[in-house]
């Protein structure tokens, strides 16, 4: 049997009544063993999962750790700042090194901050 798409499904639902809209339902229940009901109501439910996922984080500086020329150093390559300002960020931690990005860009951050001996946090 040849695979139909989406278009010529649709196309034959418009062809249909409702009554045998209602018939093809019920048919589709009882052969997969599911209701209209329940995959209604689990689409919402997807959804809101894929929405509980923040997009956008900060990134946190609590502490430079041991090495703190490493985490300096660190903070000037992420944020683009001079050395100077750098430091001052890194002196006045716990501050936010980056805010409003996206989750990958803040992991990758975090590891920059984490591999050069920071304490980091990903709000």
């Amino acid at each position: 049997m040849a695979k139909l798409t989406n278009e010529e499904i649709i196309n034959s639902l418009k062809e249909m009544t409702i009554v045998e809209v209602m018939d093809l339902v019920k048919a589709i229940e009882t052969e997969f063993g599911v209701t209209a009901a329940a995959a209604v109501a689990a689409a919402p439910a997807a959804a809101a999962a894929e929405d509980a996922a923040p997009s956008e984080v900060t990134v946190m500086l609590k502490s430079a750790g041991a090495s703190k020329v490493k985490v300096i150093k660190a903070v000037q390559n992420i944020t683009g700042m001079g050395l100077m300002d750098a430091k001052k960020m890194v002196d006045s931690a716990p501050v936010a090194v980056k805010e409003k990005i996206s989750p990958a860009e803040a992991e990758d951050y975090r590891k920059q901050l984490a591999d050069a001996g920071a304490d980091v946090e990903v709000k």
